[in-house]
């Protein structure tokens, strides 16, 4: 119980309450979660086995190649290692290196090896530990305690600091935590935390296997909670892993769909086209053991873990390997104890030196270190340029705008064009047939209000609040506004100045509630600095990120109020005030029958170095800067038709003033150019939206 009590931030990885599918939906708060189920649910309704082994083998392909792209692919070429010893320590029977080695161009892991003094003499087996969301990383003395008790099990030990966890984040103090909207800076760019996990604990194993010391054949992998999925998805993708032991972290994807955890372990789409079964699965033979606690969350807990183990064995035995996976269920709560360490070394000892039955062996003396002598960086001493998660998810993201080459002529614009709204409508998740019929339901009027009921989609019901209509029958229309605001009620938005000025100078205003938001908004949906963390969590999981979805309600209520006027007015804007404003453009971009799209302060770019603030996780789109670009290319796939920038804001939520944001939509500016259409785009950066729904 005492890693329960160690830190706030690891909370997020169970402490959320569970609704199952089975549940009746409370209220209208829970009604996203039951859709999301649904959703995944059906995702994963015609999963079977594999009836042999060559069916194993199509399918154990395909599953490498979605997770790959998942992850965004893997460098082609592995940087040097350029390896380097910072200091050492000696004690009775093993010393312990701190060291540093690069995984990527200029991206540092910091690690520990624990070497065995019998490692002087003959090669050993090694074992690579990857913490969960202890505070202190590689340095925390629950960390410690199993390495130590590794090394005095002849195994040469090699603990890692993850990306933004440790010695690596933002600052340099132990005990950040590298989720919410830290690592919902890597979305963007296609990099997720879970990939580029996958992708350094590969590399920890290519510096493993440079050490004299080490038996490069012989390399197991093990964490717990967060480190357990590293050592899932790891051991599942590098076969050069021998034995795979991820603790008190197995569970299934379906019950990760109402729960929060960290975004080091989303995996995007990943419900789209696997469960944890089959992943776990690719390691199969090599040694598997899933570790249960008792007293776990939900999403770790036995019976969760039970199914998964179920798709393992059979696939272990489908091979002529059924002793070579097991589930050791402990009683305990979420941690990694000594009973879990125990069984631990019993495991690796069997399928890296080949001894023993794999029986649990006991645990060594054990003394940890003070976790600050453990450090490759003590104190303040780490270089002011070291490269954190937000760093280098803003250097990858000028990449990719750089090699953005700009069309040449108007043709070549429109070829553009034309890829990129197909790459927009995937990247937002392009699952719901464009000819769905809207359910509309019941309508009530109250006063000058008219409210519509909608069904955007099976299982999402939603409201449109509407002013300024004739009395007429139909209403007769000449200008609709349809504002967004994802931060407050329909009936504020509906009720503000906004509103107030654009009904006084003729304009009919449409105010709809979107998933998720407002009256529909989750309870215990915040984390941190995401206000939307776990139905933006959800929705990654299955592939159809929160910006998608909202953007989908848009072009619903559309439909819905055409369907009551007969047909929309020739001005439509779209208005997204503060995060909704990459709703807005991108319905617009996707939606001809919207004539004109407004942002109010919003995001003006995707690409930050510092993690996002006042934002939402919904809008981090896996992806987005690399498949179609930033906000205002997004834009720029507006024209000709008319767009307003009124202010905007960073990723870091600091006002972007005067010409800066000019410049910011310079790519935009050039694009409505060409197209001879200059006066339609424009952008006021200390404006408001004034009464004849233009800037000033």
């Amino acid at each position: 119980m005492r890693l329960e009590m160690r830190l706030a931030a690891f909370m997020v990885c169970f402490g959320i309450s569970w609704v199952s599918a089975a549940d009746p939906v409370p209220d209208k708060g829970e009604e996203f979660l039951a859709f999301i189920k649904a959703q995944g649910a059906a995702m994963r309704a015609n999963d079977q086995p594999p009836a042999d082994a060559a069916e194993w083998q199509l399918r154990r392909t395909k599953l490498r190649e979605n997770l790959l792209k998942a992850w965004g692919g893997f460098p082609e070429t592995p940087c040097e290692l350029a390896p380097r010893k910072l200091g050492e320590i000696q004690r009775d029977g093993y010393r312990v290196e701190k060291l540093i080695f690069q995984t990527r161009p200029g991206v540092w892991m910091t690690a520990n090896a624990y070497v065995p003094d019998k490692a002087k003499t003959e090669k050993v087996p090694a074992i690579l530990h990857v913490h969960g969301h202890w505070a202190g990383a590689k340095q925390d003395r629950v960390v410690q305690s199993r390495c130590i008790g590794s090394v005095k099990h002849g195994f040469f030990v090699l603990v890692v600091d993850a990306f933004g966890a440790g010695e690596r984040g933002i600052g340099e103090k132990l005990g950040e935590y590298h989720g919410e909207m830290t690592g919902a800076t890597l979305f963007p760019i296609g990099l997720p935390l879970s990939g580029l996990q996958v992708y350094e604990n590969m590399r920890a194993v290519d510096y493993l296997q440079t050490r004299p010391e080490v038996d490069g054949k012989h390399i197991g992998i093990t964490g717990a909670s967060g480190g357990g999925n590293q050592t899932m998805y790891a051991g599942a993708f590098d076969e050069r892993f021998g034995c795979v032991v991820p603790t008190c972290s197995v569970g299934t994807y379906d019950s990760y769909l109402g729960a929060a955890c960290c975004m080091c372990e989303v995996v995007p789409g990943a419900v789209r086209f696997t469960e944890e079964g089959d992943v776990l699965g690719l390691a199969a033979g090599r040694g598997v053991m899933i570790t249960s606690a008792t007293r776990d969350a939900f999403q770790f807990s036995v019976g969760e873990a039970k199914k998964t183990f179920a798709r393992v064995e059979s696939l272990a035995a489908l091979f002529g390997k059924p002793d070579g996976v097991k589930h050791t269920i402990i009683e305990s709560g979420h941690d990694y104890n000594q009973a879990m360490r125990e069984a631990m070394y019993g495991w690796m000892t069997r399928h890296l030196k080949g001894t023993g039955d794999g029986s649990p062996l006991p645990d060594p003396e054990i003394k940890t270190e003070e976790p600050e002598s453990l450090r490759c960086f003590p104190g303040d001493s780490r270089p002011d340029d070291y490269l954190t998660i937000p760093r280098f998810a803003g250097a990858e993201a000028r990449k990719l705008l750089e090699n953005r080459k700009a069309p040449d002529s108007l043709d070549a614009w429109k070829i553009e064009k034309t890829v990129r709204l197909k790459a927009l409508d995937e990247v937002l998740g392009a699952t719901i047939p464009r000819a769905t019929k809207t359910t509309s339901g019941p309508e009530l009027t109250e006063g000058e209000t008219v409210t519509l009921s909608f069904e955007s989609e099976p299982g999402i019901s939603l409201l449109v609040k509407l002013r300024g209509l004739s009395e007429a029958s139909p209403p007769k229309i000449k200008r609709l506004a349809v504002l967004l605001d994802l931060e407050q009620s329909s009936d504020k938005t509906l009720g503000s100045d906004q509103a107030n000025k654009l009904l006084a100078d003729g304009w009919a205003v449409a105010v709809p509630e979107l998933r998720g938001t407002g009256r529909l908004a989750l309870p215990s949906d915040k984390i941190g600095n995401a206000s939307d963390h776990n139905s933006a969590e959800w929705s990654l999981w299955i592939g159809r990120p929160l910006l998608g979805q909202w953007t989908w309600d848009v072009r619903r209520t559309l439909d819905v109020v055409s369907g009551r006027l007969e047909k929309l007015p020739p001005d439509v804007m779209v208005v997204g005030n503060g995060t909704s404003g990459p709703v807005a453009l991108c319905a617009a971009a996707l939606d001809e029958r919207i004539t004109h799209a407004v942002t109010v302060n919003s995001l003006a770019s995707y690409v930050t170095d510092e993690p996002y603030r006042n934002q939402r996780l919904g809008l981090m789109v896996p992806g987005i800067l690399r498949d179609v670009g930033d906000i205002p290319h997004i834009a720029a796939l507006i024209a000709p038709r008319q767009v307003t920038i009124v202010g905007g804001v960073t990723g870091g939520g600091q006002t972007i003033h005067g010409d800066d944001l000019l410049k910011a939509f310079r790519v935009t500016q050039d694009i409505f150019a060409k197209q001879s259409v200059a006066g339609r785009f424009r952008v006021r950066p200390d404006g408001v939206l004034s009464d004849d729904g233009e800037a000033k």
